[in-house]
């Protein structure tokens, strides 16, 4: 992982577990959309994405948002090297299989990312 990615996940990690220290959910699930984006190729953080998603439904009482994160999980861990939904959000509320536009913002730390073919 590039240098300015790794360090854009990892304070977009900082920023979601802070705002969910605090209480903050709709700030904390946006920064968690942001790292699920960034990390989709990365299987163990993929998968911590989708864990705090869970830990965030738990704490706000969005059970349709834990019993989605439960298959994206693992679907984190097995799949993530061989297809991902590219953009994709990571929330219980989209399709786990439904492609997004990338923002802008994170195009540029995306494309160094080596792509894998059936990403596309």
């Amino acid at each position: 992982m590039k240098a300015a990615l790794q360090l854009a996940v990892e304070q977009a990690f900082q920023q979601a577990e802070h705002a969910m220290q605090e209480k903050r959910s709709t700030e904390a699930f946006q920064w968690l959309e942001r790292t699920h984006i960034l990390t989709q190729r990365h299987p163990l953080l993929h998968a911590r994405s989708h864990w705090l998603m869970l830990i965030l439904g738990w704490q706000t009482g969005d059970y349709r948002e834990v019993a989605g994160q439960i298959p994206r999980i693992f679907a984190a861990l097995l799949f993530s090297k061989i297809w991902v939904p590219i953009g994709n959000t990571g929330r219980s509320r989209v399709s786990a299989f439904r492609p997004m536009p990338v923002p802008e913002e994170l195009q540029a730390l995306l494309a160094d990312e080596d792509p894998t073919p059936s990403n596309r």
